[in-house]
């Protein structure tokens, strides 16, 4: 007899409050209950991926594992053009452990000082994974991408991270100046989250 996965209940594997928020707006309006892991207790798994799914798959097997639920995590981040791809897995702490989100904007602008505005092109990647404890059934993973450019200065008061900085040419904002749902619309991570539960979707109805 075929066991169907349940998804219905999930651990968020992050501490970062902007992106649980992001994820419980998405998941949640799907009927998918979010509960963050340092709701559990848990805490954050050592990122030593090279990759972003390699450090998703990461963080979402220490939660499943010690909360005997499934659970979703993402990695995320910011690959710019002119710097060869920097800071990319590292966007958290670009500046350095323990980096601040103005830290981390400010090194960046500074590399990127003498950079053209035709030439600041960057993309924000995510990597989201769903994984269940013991391994019970095969990780779903998928990845999506957010391009962009990076302004000279921030502007905005949303979101988090390089949001201030980030900017969409379609939309005529920065990732800092949207709505909760202009962002979730067009965000690396709005899209890879609706194509994972698509995926589950798909998964559960096989």
């Amino acid at each position: 007899m075929k066991v169907s996965p349940d998804f219905s209940r999930c651990v968020l594997a992050s501490s970062n409050l902007g992106k649980l928020r992001e994820v419980a707006g998405i998941l949640g309006a799907l009927g998918i209950e979010i509960i963050a892991q340092s709701e559990l207790a848990i805490e954050g798994a050592d990122e030593t991926g090279s990759t972003f799914i390699e450090n998703a798959l990461l963080k979402a097997r220490h939660a499943a594992s010690l909360a005997g639920l499934p659970a979703i995590a993402d990695d995320s981040g910011l690959v710019v053009d002119a710097l060869d791809g920097r800071p990319g897995v590292r966007s958290a702490r670009y500046a350095g452990a323990g980096a601040s989100d103005s830290q981390n904007i400010e090194k960046l602008l500074e590399e990127l000082h003498d950079v053209p505005s035709d030439q600041r092109q960057a993309s924000f990647h995510c990597a989201a994974v769903l994984v269940w404890p013991d391994d019970a059934f095969e990780p779903i993973i998928v990845q999506e991408k957010w391009c962009g450019v990076i302004l000279r200065e921030p502007r905005g008061k949303q979101g988090f991270g390089y949001d201030p900085v980030f900017f969409d040419p379609g939309i005529g904002k920065s990732a800092a100046e949207m709505t909760s749902a202009e962002k979730n619309a067009a965000s690396h991570r709005g899209k890879a989250l609706r194509r994972l539960v698509r995926n589950l979707q798909h998964m559960t109805a096989a």
